[in-house]
This record gives structure tokens, C-alpha cells and sequence, in this order.
């Protein structure tokens, strides 16, 4: 569960309010950059702004200063409050803002909701649902609505809402606890909840994540000094006991699906799009779709069948393979990719990794690593595994994830293809260096090898390709036997 830390701006200095009446302000600096940037410095991913005077007025009153905050930080921001215009959503979008959140618009207007979800992902785009008397509250909470939550969140879930941002106003800036019946209910609903108002100490905070939430937005607390950001992250850091994740990997060479040994000796296994859709029926957790010979043959990824596979899955898909441009990640969300994995830009241009992240949200930036044994340490290699570079895994690793990313993908590259079992040192090494989730690549061979690398090896998903490309076994066989083996698992 993320823990992000809130600015709330008011004529240009960082305050917070008790119940949202403005009367209540207290000014606690008058430098939000300072403090963002202060945030960031204590291991904050995400960084939540309010124009407060843009939420009671209607009008982005402080924009210039936030996209300052943006352009000072090298970690996603969001940013909520009188955005109420399609020109002031797409300039936030447009400048280096991760995410914006609509509140009062998105209950007057959905018409307006549909229009930026279509233009820029439901990954971008969050709706604020905010309780005040057991009804909707809209204009920075100075009006209520004759609304019930439940019918609203359905209403949003129709429009293909995936985030809810939840505050319960009554305890808000009241240092008691979250309102957990209501962030639970809605969590129910499937959707990605963050929750907001009443959080004062850990105790709120891990049961908070228990419920099974996205994210805590964390303001007076954090100012008042009750709870701090990096001893919160070491405690709500993942841990081997969340549901672990099934993905199958699709190589993409020529057009076809392909297999080889460490990266060589590459044989057509089937078609992406059939395959793409039989694993997605079959109740593959996830997709990856990776060109894997696009960044050494110095040209971008197969755009028309990635887009192709995009049509045909209903699971989260992510493409890879020779992305390096933020315009390239762009167009490949827009064709249907839910997530991008980028290795050899990153590596090249690390600061795509923050730009992405600014620009899309770090759930939807992979990191992928291509590793190596040389001499007794791990190396990475970058355009398919043909070029190796100074850089060892680990610090590379936690490089990339200070960076913004969301995932990592670690490929083994002396396991790939062998079937002699994921690299489960290497893995351990990974997952014990990092606090994101770490995908596990190269050298399933048996049903076994999944369950040791998501057990003793402490990954978060495992990639298969050979074992479910030759009809060894199915997704379905896989997860069951993991699940009878005591490993959390989606069967």
C-alpha cells in the first residue's frame, strides 16, 4: 500500500484544514516546492497536491506554483482541486503531473470524466469521492449533494473509473481514525482505493492495508509528526504473503512468438495474437508482450500486433522491447498496453524512467533487467542481451525503483530457456534490495520451479513461456498446484 504524502495549498502556502472549514487553516510552510522536494527525500513515490482556493472557487488559482512542485521533484505527482475544464486537466497532463483528480466535476459532469479517460487512460485519472454528513460533498466540501456514495461509485465504475480517492470530511485533519466501512465497500467494488481524513498513526495505516487498499493519503499526521514517511514504508513494504501473480510471456521476433536458450537459438512457437487471447482466457493473471530483438536491431517495437494482442486480452497487458521516447509509451497506452517495460533506454537514459513516471503514473513503468553471472557478481546486459555494461543488478535495481518504477522484470539470462529453474539467488538478492514487486523471468521447467521462485526466491509473479507455450501445462494446472502448496494465488 503507497503512503502519499499531502500538500494542500492555500494562496500559495502548505496548510491544513480540520473538517474542511477554511476558518480552521493552519499554515505549516510557506515553501510547498521545499516540501515537496523534503518528502521526496524521505522516500515518498507519490506526492498528493490540493489547490484548495481551485476547489471552493472553481479556478486553478495556484497552478503555476504546482507545476513548479512538478518540475522540482523527480517523483510522480497528482494533483486535485478546481479542476473543473478540459484545458486545465490536459496543461496538469501535458506538464509533468502524473495523475489529476477529479472531484465536483466528475459529479456534475461525466460526460467530461469519459472525455480525459478516453484521451489519457483510467491509470491517469482520479475521482474524488468525499462523504460530509453521509452525503457527497463538491466545491472544496463547502456544498453537499443529495447523493448516495454507493450509487455514485456505480455510476463511475460504469465510465470505466479504476481509482477512487475516498475522504470522509467529518475526520478529516481530526487525527482519529479512517472511516474503514466506507474505504472497504468500495474496495469491494473492485476498485484501486486510496484512502483519506483521519489517519494519524501506523495503527491506521496497517489496517488500512489490510482491507486491501492502493494507497493513504497522510497530511496533519506527517506535519505533526505522529507518523513518519520512511519508517511507514518499511513497515507497509510488501511481504511474501500477498497474492502472487501468473504471467505468460510472449518473445516477439519476426511477427512470431519465439523460444530459444540464453537468448539464443530462437525457434517460432505460435502465433502472439492466438496465444495472447487463449492465455487470457485461460485466467492468466497478466500478459507481457516483449519485441526482443527491436532495441538491438535499433528500431521500435511492432506497434499493429502489440495493438493486435491488446484487442484480443481482457487482463493487464504489458509491451516491451525498443521503447525510448515518451511518445512511444504514449501511443502504446493508447493502443490498448496497460503497462510499458523499458531495459536498454533506461539503462542508456535513466531519467526516461522519472519521465515516464511524471507522465503516466509509476504503475504503469516496468523496469526491465537482463542479468548475467560474471566473476561471481550479477551484471546487466542490455538490446536483447548482447551488450554488457558496468552496471551490477542490485544497484541498478534500487537505481530504477528511486527513479519511479512500478515493477521489475529479472530475467536470468544464464537460466532462460533452460528449464532448469529460476535463478533463485539472484531473486532473493533483487526482492530483499527493492520495496516494489519483482517479476521472476527465465529457466521454469516445472510446476515446482514456479512455487521456489515465488517462495524461497520472494518474487511477485512469475513469467512463464515454454511451460505453457509446449502444452506442458495450463495456467489453470499451474495455479493449482501452487495454490494446494500454500502460496496465495488468484485461482
Amino acid at each position: 500500500m503507497k503512503v502519499i504524502p499531502a500538500i494542500d495549498i492555500i494562496g500559495g502556502a502548505c496548510v491544513r484544514l480540520t473538517k474542511g472549514e477554511f476558518a480552521s487553516k493552519k499554515v505549516y510552510a510557506t515553501d510547498p516546492v521545499a516540501v515537496a522536494q523534503d518528502f521526496e527525500r524521505q522516500g515518498a513515490t507519490l506526492i498528493h497536491v490540493v489547490d484548495l482556493d481551485g476547489a471552493r472557487t472553481g479556478v486553478s488559482a495556484n497552478k503555476e506554483l504546482i507545476l513548479k512542485i512538478a518540475k522540482s521533484i523527480s517523483i510522480p505527482l497528482e494533483v486535485g482541486g478546481g479542476i473543473r475544464d478540459e484545458v486545465v486537466a490536459r496543461e496538469y497532463l501535458s506538464a509533468g503531473v502524473a495523475r489529476v483528480v477529479i472531484g465536483t466535476k466528475a459529479q456534475t459532469d461525466p460526460a467530461f470524466l469519459t472525455s480525459l479517460i478516453k484521451e489519457f487512460g483510467s491509470a491517469r485519472i482520479v475521482v474524488a469521492l468525499e462523504i460530509k454528513g453521509g452525503k457527497l460533498a463538491v466545491e472544496g466540501w463547502q456544498k453537499t449533494l443529495d447523493t448516495d456514495g454507493t450509487d455514485f461509485a456505480k455510476r463511475m465504475k460504469a465510465l470505466g473509473v479504476t481509482e477512487i480517492l475516498c475522504t470522509d470530511v467529518e475526520r478529516d485533519g481530526t487525527m482519529t481514525e479512517p472511516n474503514y466501512e466506507l474505504v472497504r465497500s468500495l474496495a469491494q467494488m473492485g476498485f484501486n482505493v486510496v484512502a483519506s481524513g483521519g489517519i494519524s498513526d501506523m495503527k491506521a495505516l496497517t489496517t488500512l492495508k489490510s482491507i486491501g487498499l492502493f494507497g493513504a493519503i497522510v497530511g496533519k499526521a506527517i506535519y505533526e509528526g505522529t507518523i513518519d514517511i520512511k519508517n511507514a514504508l518499511d513497515i507497509l513494504k510488501p511481504s511474501s504473503h500477498l497474492t502472487k501473480r501468473i504471467i505468460p510471456c510472449l518473445d516477439v521476433k519476426d511477427g512470431k512468438v519465439v523460444k530459444g536458450i540464453s537468448f539464443v537459438d530462437l525457434q517460432a512457437v505460435g502465433d502472439p495474437v492466438a496465444l495472447g487471447k487463449k492465455y487470457s482466457e485461460e485466467g492468466a493473471d497478466e500478459l507481457v508482450f516483449l519485441d526482443i530483438s527491436a532495441s538491438k536491431e535499433g528500431r521500435e517495437t511492432m506497434f499493429d500486433i502489440a495493438a493486435a494482442v491488446a484487442r484480443e486480452v481482457f487482463i493487464p497487458f504489458t509491451v516491451g522491447g525498443g521503447i525510448s521516447s515518451i511518445e512511444q509509451i504514449r501511443r502504446l497506452l493508447k493502443l490498448g498496453a496497460d503497462k510499458i517495460s523499458i531495459n536498454t533506454a533506461a539503462v542508456q537514459n535513466p531519467a526516461l524512467i522519472n519521465e515516464a513516471a511524471r507522465a503516466f503514473g509509476q504503475q504503469c513503468v516496468v523496469v526491465a533487467i537482463d542479468a548475467k553471472k560474471k566473476d561471481g557478481k550479477y551484471k546487466v546486459f542490455l538490446k536483447g542481451g548482447s551488450e554488457e555494461t558496468p552496471l551490477e543488478v542490485v544497484a541498478w535495481a534500487r537505481e530504477a525503483e528511486k527513479r519511479g518504477a512500478g515493477e521489475l522484470l529479472l530475467t536470468s539470462m544464464d537460466k532462460d530457456g533452460t528449464k532448469d529453474g529460476y535463478d533463485i539467488e539472484l531473486l532473493q538478492k533483487v526482492s530483499e534490495a527493492v520495496n516494489i514487486p519483482v517479476i521472476a523471468s527465465g529457466g521454469a521447467g516445472t510446476l515446482e520451479h514456479m512455487r521456489a521462485a515465488l517462495s524461497e526466491g520472494k518474487a511477485d509473479a512469475a513469467l512463464v513461456a515454454s511451460l505453457f507455450h509446449y502444452g506442458e501445462h495450463t495456467v489453470a494446472e499451474a495455479k493449482e498446484f501452487l495454490s494446494a502448496r500454500g502460496i496465495p494465488i488468484r485461482v
